[in-house]
């Protein structure tokens, strides 16, 4: 299925979900507990993980999407711990899963009941100092849950990470137990001009909560104010670009397979990395690619992976594999291993300074990736 992203009106940017998905014949005969025991695949760093969750109101700045309420948003945070004992986070809410998985034509109940591999609750890494930053943004409809799998890899390899959920444009739960539906889903002709630069908003007001004094990360988490990437999938990618654009305290940016909705018409001078799908991430088939290329002044790359679809860098790759629904030709494992390895590579060479190899061209150990330089 291609880029869900090509078009303009909400139905189709929230409908190309690639790697996992069902027709609407399969939809009606698959059995969830014949394919509920999916698992995001454990992290590789030398960490155990820990998560949580918190509520945020931007009490300054209007819902674009409901007016009369403030900006509210939900947090997802994964970060390192020295503690391995204890339940794991949940997925997905039931309700989460339910409306997700009706735009999915998949059992709500299969998504809900995920395993995940982060201790709810756990105690920060003793003495692990101030953490690099890398907030996360997940695509146009998809739950920030979709992030896991990634949010997790880099908190194992020492990073904090925050994937943002957008109200109103995603399924989300909130702590008092309210559950708000994908409004803009609704809507026949979905304003890109608007939802990206509040995707911009969103994500610069998470890091004022992050790095502020009253911040809502768990006692003893420590964010390195001077250490912060961003990045996301398909429209979370263009806020991850757009958010650069508008606020110098991102150091890097990553684009998974998105569009470049209301590309910010300015030069970026930092580093940013450009991850296609087969055939959306080709030069010449979205020409927001070849524009944002032309204006990223700095370090970037452009890199597509071959037998991949729109959302095989999110947890659709090995959750699919494992429910045997993955529609691409790559397996469904090597793609997250792909997505993650391409992720944690860039975030530690531009907020670590390390070089890594995945990033300096084709080679035989990454044979998927093809390298452009239009």
């Amino acid at each position: 299925m291609r880029n869900a992203l090509l078009g303009t009106t909400a139905a189709a940017l929230a409908a190309g979900t690639g790697a996992f998905t069902l027709d609407a014949a399969t939809a009606e005969t698959a059995d969830p507990q014949e394919t509920a025991a999916l698992a995001v695949p454990e992290p590789g760093g030398e960490y155990a993980t820990g998560t949580t969750q918190f509520r945020l109101v931007d009490e300054d700045r209007a819902d674009v999407w409901v007016p009369e309420e403030d900006r509210e948003l939900m947090v997802t945070m994964w970060y390192p711990t020295g503690q391995t004992e204890g339940a794991t986070a949940p997925y997905m809410t039931p309700e989460e899963g339910a409306l997700f998985g009706a735009q999915l034509q998949l059992p709500g109940e299969l998504l809900a009941s995920v395993e995940t591999n982060s201790v709810t609750g756990a105690e920060p890494l003793a003495d692990a100092g101030d953490l690099p930053l890398v907030v996360l943004s997940p695509g146009f409809s998809f739950p920030r849950a979709t992030l896991t799998g990634l949010g997790e890899e880099l908190a194992s390899r020492g990073y904090a990470v925050a994937a943002v959920g957008h109200n109103y444009e995603a399924p989300i739960t909130f702590p008092d137990g309210r559950t708000t539906e994908c409004l803009t889903c609704t809507q026949e002709d979905l304003d890109t001009e608007t939802l990206v630069p509040n995707r911009s908003e969103d994500l610069s007001f998470v890091v004022d909560r992050l790095t502020g004094d009253d911040t809502p990360a768990p006692e003893g988490l420590g964010v390195d104010e001077d250490r912060i990437a961003v990045g996301g999938h398909s429209i979370g990618g263009a806020g991850s670009h757009r958010v650069m654009a508008d606020d110098d305290r991102f150091d890097a940016g990553f684009n998974l397979d998105g569009t470049f909705f209301a590309l910010d018409p300015h030069k970026l001078d930092r580093p940013f990395m450009m991850v296609g799908a087969e055939v959306h991430g080709q030069p010449g088939d979205d020409k927001t690619w070849s524009k944002a290329w032309k204006r990223l002044d700095d370090w970037k790359r452009w890199i597509t992976v071959d037998g991949t679809t729109h959302s095989s860098m999110t947890d659709f790759g090995p959750l699919g594999e494992q429910a045997g629904l993955n529609q691409d030709e790559l397996d469904g494992f090597r793609s997250n291993e792909i997505s993650r390895s391409l992720v944690t590579a860039f975030v530690d060479q531009h907020l670590r300074g390390d070089r890594e190899p995945i990033l300096c061209g084709p080679s035989d150990a990454w044979p998927e990736l093809q390298f452009h330089n239009p």
